[in-house]
């Protein structure tokens, strides 16, 4: 059984951003619950007790492959053995910062695959404690990682950087934050495909120009336009493009199988 949760939703600001006083971030503070922390994702695989051997220091009841390590407590948010791999998309701070502290963790290695990437974050590959850092992906390269056929999937960031199509017997989920736009190479490879969700970066509303480093609305629906989607996922969310949500004419505005994610939201998988 596969679970596939969005720890977080938010862009670098998060939700409440620091000093703003805006409705939305106002009412984030009132109610922990409208809060966003770092954009990252979790697949959970609850493993068989009658197939799997539990007895193995690598084995976990609990199995979960992280997408970003972006959250600062994960090693209080997880037990020894439960992170069984990272799929990092990229190694900015807000990414990549849970590994810091992780790292000095006690228990079996976490592997992490990510970007050809080779400033890294910080000092994470010169002392990696327990993770070990991976052969970089490269565009269009397939991997199998516990039972699950993950595609690297080339995205336009400021630092080298991967989306990730997951795909568990017949599921397929794309996973596509941070980009602005997608590479001519990645759109083609999605076109061919029917995804059940796109998980995709919309930080902003509607701009006039081009946004530097992450999708607005209008640069999600150019794209989804071209692809097959049963559903679309906006994540990396602005307190902006939330304000501008709030006004029911601009809600509308949203197609039928648009959904804003929120910190926590488990995907309805087929069964």
């Amino acid at each position: 059984m596969l679970e596939f949760t969005l720890l977080g939703t938010g862009d670098v600001a998060e939700i409440p951003v620091f000093g703003c006083d805006c409705a939305v971030c106002f009412a984030a503070i009132e109610d922990p619950h409208l809060a966003r922390l770092p954009c990252s994702a979790m697949i959970e695989l609850l493993a068989d007790p009658e197939s799997e051997n539990l007895e193995s220091e690598n084995s976990s009841a609990r199995r979960v492959i992280l997408l970003d390590a972006g959250l600062s407590d994960l090693h209080r948010r997880f037990q020894k053995g439960e992170i069984q791999a990272i799929l990092q998309t990229h190694y900015h701070a807000d990414h990549a910062q849970g590994m810091l502290p992780l790292r000095w963790g006690k228990g079996p290695q976490v592997p992490v695959y990510g970007p050809n990437d080779v400033q890294g974050f910080a000092d994470l590959y010169k002392n990696p404690g327990l993770l070990t850092f991976q052969k970089p992906w490269q565009h269009g390269e397939r991997r199998q990682i516990l039972g699950l056929t993950i595609t690297a999937l080339q995205l336009i960031h400021s630092k080298p950087t991967m989306g990730y199509l997951i795909e568990y017997g017949a599921i397929k989920i794309a996973y596509l934050t941070d980009t602005v736009g997608l590479p001519a190479e990645t759109m083609q490879y999605l076109e061919r495909l029917w995804l059940d969700y796109l998980v995709i970066d919309c930080s902003y509303p509607p701009q006039l120009e081009t946004p530097r480093n992450h999708n607005d609305l209008n640069m999600v629906k150019e794209i989804t336009q071209q692809l097959n989607c049963q559903q679309v996922v906006l994540t990396h969310i602005g307190h902006e493009l939330e304000l501008w949500l709030q006004a029911p004419e601009n809600q509308a505005e949203l197609p039928n199988n648009y959904v804003v994610s929120y910190d926590n939201m488990t995907l309805r998988l087929p069964a």
